[in-house]
């Protein structure tokens, strides 16, 4: 049980962990695409893998595993769909009544821009404090080091896609990397999930300079 523990540190932690099973246990209800959606999965695994690790070398707060969390089950969601597909137009006109007003053109499925975005915005606050020597006050340094970590491993990611693209036949690896045309796709994911990280800089930004440090909310 005491791998359990760091899951279940505090209340929010086992809020944010039980949600996290809920939503992973419901995108497998009565799966579309059983064999990709395995294959997405698949970095899931990895990724509770290492946070379960991550978690018992330097315990994360209720708010940084949040975020993690929080990205596994949009990419959970997504994997169900397999990106390209996931009906978020037709959830905001169930919810709002109203039409999504399409802003970025055309009739592509950005909910993979979405997930690419929050790999960089919610990840970094939990990277940037443990690349500060695993201290409870972020430095600036280890915030620079969390988005250059970011930007690392979205490149190899999309070098993984691209294994994976050159394994498959092409109508599967469409299926797979969804890329839906655009041959800038890849650049276009590492950018974003550059943004996201980046983002948080307007925050640490605000340390006094001598001390470059800031304490997590």
């Amino acid at each position: 049980m005491s791998i359990l523990r760091p899951w279940f540190a505090s209340r929010w932690h086992a809020v944010w962990s039980s949600l996290f099973l809920l939503v992973l246990l419901a995108s497998w209800w009565q799966p579309i695409w059983p064999y990709e959606q395995a294959l997405h999965n698949s970095l899931t695994l990895v990724g509770l893998l290492w946070l379960t690790w991550l978690q018992r070398r330097f315990p994360l707060s209720a708010t940084e595993l949040g975020g993690i969390l929080l990205f596994l089950m949009l990419h959970s969601v997504a994997a169900r769909w397999l990106y390209s597909n996931v009906p978020y137009l037709q959830w905001w006109q169930m919810l709002t009544g109203s039409t999504l007003p399409d802003m970025l053109g055309g009739q592509r499925n950005h909910f993979d821009r979405l997930v690419h975005f929050m790999y960089g915005a919610c990840l970094t606050p939990a990277l940037s404090r443990v690349l500060s020597a695993g201290r409870q006050r972020v430095s600036r340094q280890g915030f620079w080091r969390a988005v250059q970590l970011i930007v690392v491993s979205s490149v190899a990611y999309e070098w993984f896609e691209w294994l994976i693209a050159i394994s498959l036949s092409p109508h599967d690896a469409e299926a797979y990397n969804g890329q839906q045309g655009d041959m800038w796709d890849a650049h276009k994911d590492m950018l974003l999930a550059t943004l996201g990280s980046l983002l948080w800089g307007l925050r640490y930004a605000r340390a006094p300079r001598e001390s470059g440090t800031v304490t997590p909310s």
